[in-house]
């Protein structure tokens, strides 16, 4: 029902930018028995909002930023639903000038993390509490239960947390909700989530397309195996939805839905984000670098049509045993997943340290098993690990990620090479298991890259039988000095 404002401060939480996910927030606010206030800029949805949803809580409707205030308990909790960057700030210097120090802004977009340290540092200046929080699970978990990775002050979880917790999704009784830890860390760790994210796509991208391209496998049959999938170690949000795809049927033309929908994969950002990250943290994180350059590629849609028809020497024949090829890509699958989640764990991990956030790998697969996109049920996996070992130097090093690995090494070579000898592209399960090998390498040529800069640059390397520094006089006699 709505409220009328005049009856002074009752909401609990207030929630400004009512588009589809602010709006399902609120909703979901209100379904569990929060007051909550509304504001958008545009009136017009806030009384939508009222007129087809009043009736499921408690609604105060306001029209400006001084009566939105005015209707939320102390301390004031407000959540922003906007778009990242320079309309996030304007609406948050517009909540700062009318708040008071102790109340709590909540950024639930997906922001950059560094905006998001610059903003609480700023807040904090006033005497505001600034938490970033990451929201995941699209329109669906917004309204039944996403998970929330909010991170900013640890005291203002106190009084934020019950709320949060209430609306998130719940796994065995647990919330997908914990406090993160200090400034930017939530909304970071939701960039590594998407980044997972976009790898995860474009592996099950990858299978589809060899089920499709080498085993001659239509929409419904390739939907048919992964529902099969769905049922076993690959059980997840993302192999589920994907065969509801490749059913849908396009009402215009009867085909597939799948095979009428342009190639073109768009992205907003946080792949990106998150391998620019990697890079300054100086972490591998091939798989996602990899899903983010093939949605770029994909979208070269000028190139690619000048490209048809380059040479593509001569092919292998197709698979003759398309039972045991299916299975090869299911394992292939599986293990270059394995890879994806491991690089964003220890992304998450090199950015813990960088910014003493004291991040933990057991709070974040409990909390992304229920409501966020890359829900699976691995994760009870993931978390087992990391509670046994907490410094776990890779997930890959953990037993029960290494004897599936092991399990899966031959299938995920096989399907390598003949997707390369069938001219099919799969650079996220190439990659990641040039990444395995590469891992587990006693030696790299990074020997020999470290000679070149030292020839060119006397950049100086050690060596394998003496401690310290060395460098050879390249231009002089060629004899090694201590650098």
């Amino acid at each position: 029902m709505t409220i009328d404002n005049t009856e002074g401060a009752r909401a609990q939480i207030g929630v400004t930018g009512l588009a589809v996910m602010g709006s399902n927030i609120a909703r979901n606010f209100a379904r569990h028995g929060h007051t909550v206030a509304l504001h958008n800029r545009s009136i017009a949805k806030t009384d939508a909002l009222i007129a087809e949803h009043g009736s499921e809580g408690d609604f105060v409707r306001t029209e400006t930023i001084e009566e939105f205030v005015g209707a939320l308990q102390k301390p004031r909790r407000v959540l922003i639903m906007v778009k990242a960057g320079d309309p996030t700030d304007a609406v948050i210097e517009e909540l700062a000038a009318a708040m008071e120090p102790g109340d709590i802004i909540i950024d639930g977009g997906n922001a950059l993390y560094t905006d998001t340290i610059r903003r609480e540092a700023s807040l904090r200046e006033r005497g505001l509490h600034f938490v970033g929080a990451g929201i995941s699970g699209g329109e669906e978990g917004a309204l039944n239960g996403p998970s929330i990775m909010p991170g900013g002050p640890k005291e203002s979880y106190a009084a934020l947390g019950p709320l949060l917790e209430s609306i998130a999704a719940q796994v065995d009784g647990t919330p997908c909700c914990t406090h993160i830890g200090p400034d930017g860390s939530g909304h970071f760790v939701k960039m590594v989530h998407n980044g997972i994210e976009y790898a995860d796509m474009q592996l099950i991208g990858e299978a589809y397309n060899l089920l499709g391209s080498a085993l001659g496998y239509d929409a419904g049959k390739i939907a048919d195996v992964f529902t099969e999938w769905n049922g076993g170690d690959l059980e997840s949000y993302l192999v589920e939805i994907t065969a509801e795809v490749l059913r849908q049927t396009d009402a215009k033309t009867g085909k597939p839905l799948v095979d009428v929908i342009v190639d073109a994969a768009e992205q907003k950002g946080t792949g990106r984000w998150t391998v620019k990250s990697a890079l300054d943290l100086g972490v591998p994180v091939t798989g996602i670098a990899e899903a983010v350059f093939a949605r770029a590629l994909s979208g070269s849609r000028q190139q690619r049509k000048a490209a048809v028809g380059l040479a593509s020497g001569v092919l292998a024949d197709k698979p003759t045993d398309a039972a045991q090829f299916t299975e090869d890509i299911r394992q292939a699958l599986y293990a270059s997943k394995v890879v994806a989640y491991a690089q964003g764990f220890d992304q998450i991990a090199a950015g813990s340290a960088e910014y003493d956030w004291d991040l933990h790998p057991a709070d974040l697969a409990t909390i992304w098993r229920g409501g966020c996109i890359i829900r699976a049920r691995f994760l009870n996996r993931i978390k087992d690990a990391y509670d046994e070992n907490p410094t776990l130097p890779s997930l890959i090093l953990a037993p029960y990620f290494r004897d599936a690995i092991e399990t899966a090494i031959d299938s995920w070579r096989r399907v390598v090479s003949t997707a390369t000898l069938l001219g099919i592209p799969v650079p996220a399960f190439a990659s990641s298991l040039s990444y395995y090998d590469a891992l587990r390498a006693e030696r790299l040529p990074a020997a020999l890259t470290q000679g070149q800069r030292d020839f060119f640059g006397a950049h100086t390397y050690e060596r394998v039988d003496a401690e310290g520094k060395f460098h050879t006089l390249w231009s002089g006699d060629r004899s090694e000095v201590r650098a």
